[in-house]
């Protein structure tokens, strides 16, 4: 049988150098987190001292920015997947975000429209949903918006009200 051709490849090691530049890149593509960078200097064999100075340089000439990326995050996540404050807060958190940023996160998320996109995918599956009865509608309608991470109280008044 032969060996698979690509299970000796390792990730190629990087020189002090290599990995900035890299690193700068890798971090102006899109917004990173301290764990992200980490991880990826890590597997490319950059540790220690040297570790910490590059993610400091990177700190200083703001390629990485935590409060920004979980700004960034917190936003982009509603926008795009609709995911209620408790699912972010608990991704950032994942992610090692401070809790300073994580508040500071959650203020890109306007109260109205958090509201109105709940309301929303209440609806949205109500249609798209069969339910035996009042009461297999609630807790399906509850489950589906607390595992997209919305807080109990809203939804609870948002489906009251339906």
């Amino acid at each position: 049988m032969a060996k698979d051709e690509f299970s000796d490849k390792k990730k190629p090691y990087w020189s002090k150098d290599e990995a900035v530049a890299n690193i700068q890149r890798y971090c102006a593509f899109q917004e990173r987190c301290h764990k992200e960078v980490r991880y990826k200097l890590i597997e490319h064999a950059i540790y220690g001292d040297l570790l910490e100075e590059i993610i400091s340089d990177l700190i200083s000439n703001n390629f990485l920015d935590e409060e920004r990326f979980a700004r960034t995050f917190a936003r982009g996540k509603f926008r795009m997947k609709q995911w209620g404050r408790n699912k972010i807060k608990q991704e950032l958190k994942i992610r090692d975000v401070s809790a300073y940023s994580i508040k500071a996160a959650m203020t890109e998320i306007d109260g109205d429209e958090y509201l109105s996109v709940l309301s929303n995918l209440l609806a949205k599956k109500e249609r798209t949903t069969t339910f035996k009865n009042q009461l297999d509608k609630k807790k399906k309608l509850t489950d589906y918006a607390l595992s997209k991470g919305y807080e109990y109280d809203l939804i609870a008044e948002m489906i009251g009200k339906r």
